[in-house]
């Protein structure tokens, strides 16, 4: 990230803004607790690319994309990991006589100067952007497959024809595996025994995909690693258990919450990636449509009621109610959460989990939470009648509620609350806004190209498409490139349902009405619904139409 003073020499310099534009930025960055420069690049004021390519000419530097470079990891290791890391430079050719380093600071003369003397020979500097850094700060770990067969080279040559069974092996290995996963964004790690051997899986925008396996004899080292980690009982093989721990890595606080549970051939880890240091999204960046966005915004800004978020597990509710959370949080409220865990740490909002050996459930923080006065509560689901009882109590005697609940679509909410024995009256009074949600993966933009619908895809959309003809409608795919590994994809956005209480949803809930005349009303208010959000986002070229009837098909 350029220095304050090289962005504003850049934005005056190469006439990209105004003083005065510079200023009303500013303040609105301050506001948002937001540096300038990601600011005007979160609000699309200036491109990444652009700002960096004309950072490089007021400096008078070469630009590079290293994403368009494929950068050797003989060239990179040239410069230490941990060095790279903390000067934010990489090398990503050598030709033998010059080395080509790439960063996003123009003024590194000292950093070259080191890299010069350690490489014996000239180094040459060249400007990047941030998002060109971060890509290639993950090579150093991309290939775990490569870096477990360098570990069992080297185990080799010291013990001819054995296995990577010791303690020291397993603790290198479980190492790897962490690194290798927060380099490749992976939100979880499965390490599954099967008869013969071990296989690691990373999960990747919601995808599971084999990483490496390895032979079956380093497991039991590699569960033991993991549970010391974890601080779980070494010797306990027959019962689940569950535990977390956290480290830094590159001055992120990165979480791990461990699942193990015993199967057939051994002991089976789930290890969720929670990274304590990520930044709050806005509304803006979850990927909401106008008008919903207007009816969050409405729900949210009245003093009482309920927002609830729902979807199946993994849909991305818990960051859409952070993300609300981090708007609300000011100085003049007062914020409890109970959650199951504690995902992110959030500064003024006083965080609670659950703890069902010694009794602190959700509905007991509950009642102890009406007791500290707050304003607005969230609680992390709402599980069973009494927790829900007491989050509608808590809405309607003045509080903000905020909580999910295991639903399919924004209408199926409303009689799942009255089936669970909450008071009609209570629900209507209530509710202020109900939010469904999925998570779809978005084309790789490196490697988008439009196609034409098959006839399979619009039979699939025919009431989503209001009867146009599939070659009336032109969409996009992801034809694979090296920057989204072939896949077409890469990062996630969600699609989204937004439900708005109104009179005449109220009156239906009062009625206790069957779920299709709660769907008639959603339709009548013109609710976009899960299929429509993911319709109109495949036609702007952020995901597929495949990628929308996957997650929205019942």
């Amino acid at each position: 990230m350029l220095h304050y003073e090289d962005l504003i020499a850049t934005l005056t310099n190469e006439g990209l803004l105004k003083e005065s534009e510079i200023a009303t930025h500013t303040d609105a960055a301050t506001k948002e607790g937001l540096s300038l420069e990601e600011y005007l690049i979160r609000k699309k004021i200036v491109a990444e690319r652009e700002l960096y390519e004309h950072a490089a000419k007021t400096f008078a530097l070469p630009f590079v994309d290293c994403k368009e470079k494929s950068v050797k990891r003989d060239v990179l290791t040239l410069i230490p990991e941990q060095f790279a890391h903390a000067h934010q430079v990489i090398a990503w050719d050598d030709d033998g006589t010059t080395i080509a380093l790439a960063s996003t600071n123009p003024h590194q003369s000292q950093t070259i100067e080191f890299i010069e003397k350690r490489a014996g020979r000239a180094a040459r500097l060249f400007l990047t952007t941030p998002t060109s850094i971060a890509d290639a700060l993950r090579l150093y770990h991309k290939n775990l497959a490569a870096e477990v067969a360098l570990l069992q080279t080297e185990h080799d040559e010291k013990i001819e024809g054995t296995p990577i069974t010791d303690d020291l092996s397993a603790v290198r290995v479980v190492d790897l595996t962490l690194k290798s996963a927060i380099a490749e964004g992976a939100s979880d790690i499965h390490i599954e025994p099967t008869d013969r051997m071990t296989i690691i899986r990373f999960r990747v925008d919601g995808m599971l995909k084999k990483t490496m396996e390895l032979e079956k004899a380093i497991h039991s080292g590699i569960v033991a690693r993991i549970k010391v980690l974890a601080d779980l009982k070494i010797d306990e093989h027959r019962l689940p258990q569950d535990g977390r721990f956290k480290i830094i890595e590159n001055d992120q606080r990165i979480s791990f919450r461990v699942s193990i549970i015993p199967v057939a051939d051994g002991e089976k880890i789930v290890i969720r990636i929670l990274n304590e240091s990520s930044r709050p999204l806005t509304l803006d960046q979850l990927g909401l449509q106008r008008e919903p966005l207007a009816i969050v915004e409405r729900g949210i800004k009245k003093p009482h009621g309920m927002i609830l978020v729902t979807g199946p597990t993994g849909s991305g509710k818990t960051t859409t109610l952070y993300t609300i959370l981090n708007i609300v949080n000011t100085p003049e409220v007062n914020i409890l959460t109970v959650e199951d865990p504690i995902e992110y740490r959030m500064p003024g909002i006083n965080q609670s989990q659950v703890n069902p050996r010694i009794g602190f459930t959700f509905a007991n923080a509950l009642r102890s939470f009406l007791r500290q006065d707050p304003n607005i509560i969230m609680v992390g689901e709402i599980r069973d009648t009494e927790t829900g009882e007491i989050a509608v109590h808590a809405a309607l005697t003045g509080h903000l509620v905020l909580s999910t609940l295991h639903t399919n679509d924004a209408v199926t909410t409303l009689p799942r609350l009255l089936d669970m024995g909450i008071a009609p009256f209570l629900v209507a009074s209530t509710i202020n806004v109900i939010i469904a949600q999925r998570l779809v993966r978005k084309i790789c933009q490196k490697c988008i190209e439009p196609f034409a619908t098959t006839t399979t895809s619009i039979e699939s959309l025919t009431n989503a498409l209001k009867g146009k003809k599939g070659s009336d409608l032109k969409f996009f795919h992801g034809k694979g490139c090296k920057q989204c590994n072939n896949e077409g994809y890469k990062g996630r956005v969600g699609i989204y349902e937004v439900l708005e209480m109104t009179p005449a949803l109220s009156a239906l809930i009062l009625e206790r009405a069957p779920r299709d005349a709660f769907v008639k009303a959603a339709h009548e208010q013109k609710m976009l619904t899960l299929l429509d959000d993911g319709l109109a986002k495949a036609k702007q070229g952020i995901t597929t139409i495949e990628e929308v009837l996957r997650v929205t098909k019942e």
